[in-house]
């Protein structure tokens, strides 16, 4: 019986590697299920490209760089380079670690004086506050961010594997119109005041310390800045924040799992949340486009994918083969572990894997576009839950699973949690309000 909460009844779990053809012209797609061959396609550095998040229909033509959410050869790898000393494990710890600390026990104090709260709402202003730092904005509210930001997703469903990718005219003109003004009020409520405050303090305490900084010392356009603001901002909002409910779902809703964890010292504890987002990967899908011939194996079958062929990475499905998660299949002795890890489908931080597999599977992609934000996550929510559940909450609402085509992946609303031992009341309609977050005295933000 499988462990996972987000299911879909629409998603297959085999063939492993699946050839499907698209329209009525010669371009297919290949769902890859098996975690070899989905390793090989991430990692086909010179023959596939990005087509995931819409890459594939946004303007490049306005970029002086492309972004790095699109851009793939050595510009992609310069690009990572630059960035990975804001991400590196020993980075995120050192320099941020007291920063995110902080905030988590401000969150954490804030709801349980109120004795209830709504757990992806909390998620939501502390991922985006974090995320904040990182980057660099913060010359704005986070409450006023986190709106913004949230704007960006309501957009019309969209799938790859369908001409025109599912949309009528009138969906692409409400896409675009969803996506601009969303845009728009971002880059003047948070990032233009980032930018100039940045400017005028050149040299000064921030320099070269935030990934904002970085972008205006190397020369990058306004037009640059604003769209890596956008990459970084959503995906450190987005990926955070539902992580954060689920892994916290699953840690209430099993009490030997969450006794563990909460007595657990870190590193066993990212262990912890290292399996759960395994069998719950935030975003499900990954997709590539073919750029050249792609030869990829699958046990003792060789398959071609040929150019102008779509990719999709079956995410779910690459996370719980056998072959790389059921250590019995590959002949290691899941009981070294402590722990019954032989089904891929259960949810066991004990596991052993197959030789070369992260603990995390491909939850954060792999190859050129794996997630440089790994380390964060992983840090900002076991400093929010370890707080979290000493308080000893329980699940008040159960909260609902919606599914997003534009990151391919789940969202959830709606868990509710009580703090029997708190000041606040379960009467009446709880306070989601967030911490004082600070707003720069003397700004105004325009709506």
């Amino acid at each position: 019986m499988s462990a996972r909460k987000a299911l879909r009844e629409d998603e297959a779990a085999e063939p492993s590697v699946e050839r499907e053809v698209i329209g009525e012209g010669p371009s297919a797609i290949w769902r890859i299920r098996s975690f070899a061959a989905a390793r090989a396609v991430l990692r086909a550095r010179k023959g596939t490209s990005q087509a995931g998040f819409t890459a594939e229909r946004i303007p490049r033509g306005i970029f002086r760089r492309h972004p790095i959410l699109i851009s793939d050869g050595p510009a992609h790898d310069a690009q990572r380079r630059d960035l990975a000393r804001f991400f590196a494990p020993a980075v995120v710890a050192d320099r941020y670690g007291d920063f995110i600390a902080e905030r988590a026990e401000a969150a954490v104090e804030h709801v349980v004086r109120q004795g209830r709260c709504r757990l992806d709402e909390v998620a939501l202003h502390f991922a985006v506050e974090v995320t904040a730092e990182v980057v660099g904005l913060t010359e704005s509210s986070v409450a006023g961010m986190s709106r913004r930001l949230e704007g960006f997703f309501t957009q019309p469903p969209v799938d790859l594997a369908t001409p025109n990718w599912g949309r009528t005219r009138l969906q692409w003109l409400q896409a675009a119109i969803n996506g601009l003004v969303p845009i728009g009020r971002f880059y003047l409520a948070d990032v233009r005041p980032a930018v100039r405050a940045r400017r005028r303090d050149r040299g000064g305490s921030r320099a070269g310390g935030d990934v904002l900084t970085h972008l205006i010392e190397s020369g990058h356009s306004t037009s640059d800045i604003l769209v890596e603001c956008v990459t970084y901002g959503t995906a450190g909002m987005v990926t955070t924040r539902e992580f954060i409910s689920m892994a916290c779902w699953h840690l209430l809703s099993d009490p030997d799992l969450g006794a563990e964890y909460s007595r657990a010292e870190q590193p066993r504890r990212l262990e912890i949340l290292k399996e759960i987002i395994r069998l719950e990967p935030v975003v499900g899908h990954l997709y590539r486009r073919a750029r050249d011939e792609v030869e990829i194996a699958d046990g003792g079958s060789t398959h071609t994918i040929a150019r102008g062929d779509l990719i999709d990475v079956c995410v779910r499905e690459t996370n719980t083969d056998p072959a790389a998660f059921d250590p019995t299949e590959s002949g290691r002795d899941h009981t070294e572990s402590g722990g019954d890890g032989s089904d891929p489908h259960s949810l066991c931080p004990a596991r052993l894997t197959a030789d070369g597999v992260p603990a995390v599977g491909m939850s954060f992609s792999d190859g050129a576009h794996s997630c440089p934000g790994q380390p964060l996550a992983l840090l900002e929510t076991d400093a929010l839950l370890h707080r979290l559940l000493a308080h000893r909450p329980r699940i008040l609402n159960e909260p609902t699973i919606g599914w997003d085509s534009v990151i391919a992946g789940y969202r959830i609303r709606g868990l509710e949690l009580a703090f029997d031992h708190g000041h606040g009341t379960e009467r009446g309609e709880p306070d989601y309000g967030e911490p004082d977050y600070g707003q720069p005295a003397g700004h105004e933000e325009p709506t």
